[in-house]
């Protein structure tokens, strides 16, 4: 039932921001979706990703099957493109396997192993869609809000010692060979998300279900979520605000060498085109999110999650993507929803709400101070930069208090019934006893 839910609500939110998109005069994610089966698509990659997601509740032989399926459909797609002079791209075939593993689903399957297989297919369509969703989001952000508060995310920044500005001149002296590594890191956050996510979903075929809680539920309701918030709080980021990026709409070009001036903010106008996706910056929540997840695995993993996390926070200041105050907001956002995604795996209980609660009530705080009170903030840095390092601690270590509890306490048992009862989804039940066997009790 709660996937049935889940699906009806994101199918009725796809349609509406597919409206939303056709008002302002371009294609939702609907359409580029449905386009990718025949015209070039724009992140073969990530099809391909969805398609690994969709297999792991294949058998061997099935993936096999399925990825010669793939290739063979994109070796055609490839060949007609060569000699009509289309774009070379990749990644049709994948989506073809992806929808008929989904068609295979509701006409050659019944019970739990239609539910398992629906279940995989709609996350690997989930994946591609919530990409082509996040690109649809961004640009009604830059149609919608004609204005910016860069000034007043810049004046809360001075609290916490202009670390976009600070970072930018570090990556700046680290050379090309920083900055292209940074750059590698910051754009392949999706690829090590996904193969985190296929780590977790490892044993789906072997035991026919999915585990409770795994990455890609978080990642995909960040990128639902997040974008929400840019149309409360639009913001472009230092690189064109303060930047050459900025071209003639920035107040003055200062990143990253000199910071903006203190003085009272105020909303500034900006172009059309650009993106307000910085407040709160969802790559460091997408990356806050894996380097929680890999804490749950090996020491190589752990350090790697650790690795992305710091690389990932340095690319966002450093190429004067996002201020530091969105960092701070981002790590709460994501660990609130984190915390939302597993009380709904493990069963809502007084701790999850209270966790929850927490951090919606300090994200809210954070984005009230950065607008209302920046001029104090930035007034007061000995004061203002410790208090919004601490409303983040603290959101953070109750974080870790709950998780540890979770962990050393079962699911409720509201949650095991459902999982019983759920196809696809739950420890399976044992058979019962064939007709004229004696009903006997294990040992």
């Amino acid at each position: 039932m709660l996937w049935t839910v889940a699906g009806a609500g994101t199918l009725g939110f796809l349609v509406a921001l597919e409206c939303a998109a056709r008002h302002y005069g371009f294609r939702g994610p609907l359409t580029n979706q449905s386009r990718e089966l025949i015209f070039a698509p724009r992140s073969g990659p990530l099809l391909y990703a969805g398609l690994a997601l969709t297999m792991v509740v294949l058998t061997w032989r099935q993936r096999l099957i399925a990825v010669s399926c793939a290739v063979g459909i994109d070796v055609v797609f490839f060949l007609v493109r060569l000699m009509t002079g289309g774009d070379l791209q990749f990644g049709n075939g994948a989506l073809w396997v992806m929808l008929g593993c989904a068609a295979v689903g509701l006409v050659r399957r019944t019970g739990r192993e239609r539910a398992l297989l629906l279940k995989g297919t709609g996350l690997g369509l989930l994946l591609v869609n919530g990409h082509l969703t996040g690109d649809t989001w961004l640009l009604i952000t830059s149609k919608t809000r004609p204005t910016v508060l860069d000034p007043y995310v810049a004046t809360a920044d001075h609290a916490l010692g202009n670390p976009s500005w600070v970072v930018g001149r570090v990556v700046d002296a680290s050379g090309p060979v920083g900055e292209l590594l940074l750059h590698l890191v910051y754009g392949q956050l999706p690829l090590a998300a996904a193969l985190m996510a296929l780590y977790q979903l490892r044993n789906v075929a072997v035991e026919r279900r999915f585990p409770r809680h795994h990455l890609v539920p978080t990642f995909l309701v960040i990128g639902l979520l997040g974008p929400a918030v840019y149309m409360l709080f639009p913001v472009v980021g230092p690189v064109f605000a303060y930047g050459t990026d900025g071209g003639a709409w920035a107040t003055a070009h200062l990143w990253p060498h000199t910071a903006p001036p203190l003085g009272t903010p105020h909303p500034i106008p900006f172009d059309g085109i650009t993106p307000r996706n910085c407040m709160p910056s969802l790559h460091t929540a997408w990356a806050t999110t894996l380097f929680v997840h890999t804490r749950e695995g090996s020491r190589l993993m752990r350090s790697v999650g650790a690795f992305w996390l710091v690389a990932t926070l340095t690319a966002t200041l450093g190429f004067g993507y996002h201020y530091g105050a969105d960092l701070v907001a981002g790590v709460v956002f994501a660990l609130t929803i984190e915390a939302g995604m597993r009380a709904l795996g493990r069963g809502w209980d007084r701790s999850a709400t209270l966790l929850v609660t927490h951090g919606a009530v300090v994200f809210a705080a954070l984005l009230t101070a950065y607008r209302y009170l920046p001029t104090q903030l930035a007034g007061h840095p000995w004061l203002g930069g410790p208090l919004l390092l601490l409303a983040m601690a603290s959101v953070v270590h109750h974080y870790v208090r709950t998780a540890k509890g979770w962990k050393a306490t079962p699911p409720t048992a509201r949650t095991r019934i459902a999982a019983r009862e759920a196809p696809g989804d739950a420890e399976p039940r044992l058979p019962g006893p064939r007709s004229g066997e004696p009903q006997t009790e294990p040992a």
